[in-house]
């Protein structure tokens, strides 16, 4: 089952060369044996990667548990060359362990990158080196600091005892922008945090992408693939994904605006359409699927009496149209009950659009655990 997860945007990352790059993800479910799935999919020049490692994260920021360590391998080699478009899957690994265990995945890559497949939004310190391999080292030497993801996109967990995953496909909220780095507080890290509590052994994988739309790219940003071109990719191709919430809709109502791009404006109706598209695809592949409501974000530069006109408009189709197996209400779980447009001040990371720690926590307390049991 997939335990970890993120969606590659475009290769707009920074190049690298002859260096090791050290990077932590926290499960959401445990297992006894452990693999990873490394993407070159957006890029343009071979990634060469002449070693991997994995071990549990140490007490130190950077750091690994060396007893824990193990290589990577892949169809039993140790190095591996993924061609533009491609992506691999490691040979697994005997790793005992729990839910909510923090894992350290160091790459060594030796041949120019190019602009690296990059996900923007890691909410996650990474360490660099300058160069050379140092994927058993306890800490990376003199290395520099990335907050974004490179190449990894999921890690997956075997146990007898995980029943499934949850994906969760969105934009920056679903990223987690806005939240505490390094402390794992977005809304889907507190979901799995909820469901581990709850005794309901599913895996959660983020499948956001900061500014991600439903029916348009954006290639001159980070935004990644839309959700309807990505949908195969980031949610049809998780290992035991059995449940999608789709929190999807307020870039496409904004992004045309604030990009001047008069082209890709749509209404509410094709909004709509879109998502009636991946909720058919996702019941087609026996996925359970939920719908949330959209955020307010009056006080934000871009968002104007239209916005909330569009944006009221589809919260209204999502909560009435009986197309989603289950609701789940972003809206009241996080709006100011004074001003209803706006975010609850206490849940504002500060831009009027992105929750800060309590409002993801809010996100995450408003999901019903009742959808996810009896399947």
């Amino acid at each position: 089952m997939a335990s970890w997860g993120c969606a590659p945007g475009f290769a707009i990352g920074q190049e690298l060369s002859d260096q090791t790059l050290r990077q932590f993800v926290r499960l959401s479910v445990g297992g006894d044996r452990v693999r990873i799935r490394l993407s070159n999919e957006t890029g343009s020049q071979p990634l060469v990667i002449a070693a991997a490692h994995l071990a549990v994260a140490g007490r130190e920021k950077g750091s690994i548990e060396p007893s824990s360590d193990h290589v990577l391998t892949f169809a039993g080699s140790s190095t591996i060359t993924l061609s533009p478009g491609s992506l691999v899957l490691s040979d697994a690994v005997d790793l005992e362990v729990q839910p909510l265990t923090k894992l350290a995945i160091s790459l060594y890559i030796t041949r120019d990158t190019g602009l690296s497949v990059m996900h923007l939004v890691g909410q996650e310190t990474g360490y660099l080196s300058a160069s050379g391999n140092q994927v058993s080292q306890a800490t990376v030497a003199n290395a520099t600091t990335v907050a974004e993801r490179y190449f990894l996109t999921r890690v997956e967990v075997s146990s007898l005892e995980n029943t499934g995953t949850v994906v969760t496909l969105g934009d920056s909220i679903t990223d987690g922008r806005g939240s505490t780095p390094d402390a794992d507080r977005r809304w889907p890290d507190r979901l799995a945090e909820r469901l581990n509590e709850r005794g309901l052994r599913l895996g959660v994988v983020n499948a956001g992408i900061s500014g991600n739309r439903i029916l348009h790219d954006l290639p001159e940003m980070v935004c990644g693939p839309s959700a309807l071109s990505r949908f195969d990719r980031d949610v049809l191709s998780v290992p035991g994904a059995k449940f999608l919430i789709i929190l999807e809709g307020i870039n496409d109502i904004t992004h045309p605006v604030g990009n001047n791009l008069p082209e890709q404006a749509v209404n509410p109706e094709q909004i709509i359409s879109g998502l009636e598209q991946l909720i058919a695809r996702a019941h087609s592949n026996h996925l359970k699927v939920f719908g949330a409501t959209l955020l307010p974000g009056e006080g934000e530069p871009e968002y104007t009496a239209q916005t909330e006109t569009a944006r009221s408009a589809v919260n209204q189709w999502i909560r009435t149209s009986h197309m989603f197996d289950a609701v789940i209400d972003f809206e009241s779980a996080v709006r100011d009950p004074q001003h209803p447009t706006r975010l609850r001040p206490d849940y504002d990371s500060g831009d009027h659009v992105h929750p800060n720690d309590a409002g993801y926590r809010a996100m995450a307390e408003a999901i019903d655990l009742k959808v996810f049991e009896g399947r």
